[in-house]
């Protein structure tokens, strides 16, 4: 899951504890928030739109996909006259703080490794702010926390 750190950062869900995870305004991204996120599913949180983009920590899925309330409201950045409670568009879900990976795991460093090439994240034209990604590609990234970056 991306987001921008100077909008919101994982210190930002550090601090929070548990936060809701709104304004996803794609209907593929948001399909696959609102259709394949399970209570209790980790995800990845990646700082997008950055000098150097890549992904910090860990969080988890805290409350699966409900209507993302901030499209009802005119006030808010995400407002969507299309979308209304009774006739929802957009969802979001709730994320709670796991952890910080023992290093931060550059984009750069991630196209390095021919095990992650067919990897989304890692496709041309793909800047979904949400992305499934396969078990074999969350443990090679993980066992990448552990070594030293590949340059």
């Amino acid at each position: 899951m991306k987001s921008e750190p100077d909008v919101y950062s994982f210190d930002d869900l550090r601090k929070e504890k548990t936060d809701h995870w709104d304004g996803i305004r794609n209907f593929q991204a948001r399909n696959f928030m609102r259709d394949q996120m399970q209570k209790g599913d980790q995800a990845f949180f990646y700082h997008s739109n950055c000098a150097e983009p890549g992904i910090v920590g860990i969080m988890r899925i805290h409350k699966t996909a409900y209507p993302d309330f901030t499209a009802f409201d005119p006030k808010q950045k995400y407002y969507d006259p299309k979308s209304a409670p009774d006739n929802p568009r957009w969802y979001m879900v709730d994320v709670k703080y796991g952890r910080k990976l023992k290093r931060f795991i550059t984009l750069h460093e991630l196209k390095l490794h021919k095990a992650l090439a067919n990897m989304r994240l890692l496709q041309r034209g793909n800047r979904l702010s949400i992305l499934p990604i396969e078990k074999k590609e969350w443990d090679y990234i993980l066992n990448l926390e552990n070594k030293a970056p590949k340059q």
